[in-house]
């Protein structure tokens, strides 16, 4: 299986843990909620479906609406196909969701990795958070090196490019930092609590690890809206 469709059962499979859906609507829950689908299209989804069905990860059932219920012959048009999650596909998400491997790290696969956090280990989180940034400060060392040699030989133009890519590596670099100490802040609170030895300190972060701003900086001050991790693709130079 390639890595692109790799990421791909992991978003359906955590999708329809959710509830199930038909494949329009799968469709645009991928294009809208994970952007990193925005450019794929139904012959790229329904293979990957079929495949799930054929591992018994999912089902296919008739979709239940008034519209889908009446007979073909009387709606004129056919009933959609709902899928389902099966209890063997949620132990295989649960199996994908667990993994920090250096896959999730990479660019789509960390982003589609952050979108289900909040379904997430604590632990998992964190392995997965350090891991990309380990992996974004090997790529800036490489950036700044590349930078120092070419920085003579290139018009000023292409130069503003790579330093607009270094800002965004950095810039991502600092919200995995805050996002780290967050999950450290709410581990050392929850554990604290346990022991009866303080209490939640609202100053330092949030139960769920988020920051404290993140409502603020992402979701346009709407803390209840989930953080969105930067675009990989804005201006980074691999």
């Amino acid at each position: 299986m390639s890595r692109r469709s790799g990421i791909l059962e992991f978003a359906v499979l955590g999708l329809l843990r959710e509830a199930p859906m038909h494949g329009y609507e799968l469709r645009k829950r991928l294009n809208t909620s994970l952007g990193i689908f925005r450019a794929f299209s139904y012959g790229t989804l329904y293979p990957c479906l079929k495949t799930l069905v054929a591992h018994g990860w999912l089902v296919e059932e008739t979709g239940d609406t008034s519209e889908d219920a009446l007979p073909a012959s009387l709606s004129g048009r056919r009933a959609k196909i709902v899928y389902r999650l099966t209890p063997e596909g949620k132990e295989r998400f649960e199996e994908l969701l667990a993994h920090t491997g250096p896959d999730s790290w990479e660019d789509e696969h960390f982003a589609a990795r952050f979108a289900f956090f909040g379904q997430t280990e604590r632990e998992v989180r964190m392995r997965v958070l350090e891991g990309r940034r380990s992996r974004l400060e090997e790529r800036l060392e490489k950036m700044r090196a590349s930078l120092a040699r070419t920085r003579e030989r290139v018009d000023g133009y292409t130069l503003e490019l790579q330093r607009h890519g270094m800002e965004s590596v950095e810039r991502e670099v600092r919200w995995l930092n805050e996002l780290i100490e967050s999950e450290r802040a709410g581990k050392d609170q929850r554990r604290s609590t346990t022991d009866g030895s303080a209490q939640q300190d609202n100053r330092t972060g949030s139960p769920d690890g988020l920051p404290r701003n993140a409502g603020d900086e992402s979701s346009g001050g709407n803390p209840s809206r989930p953080v969105t991790p930067p675009d990989p693709s804005d201006g980074t130079v691999n």
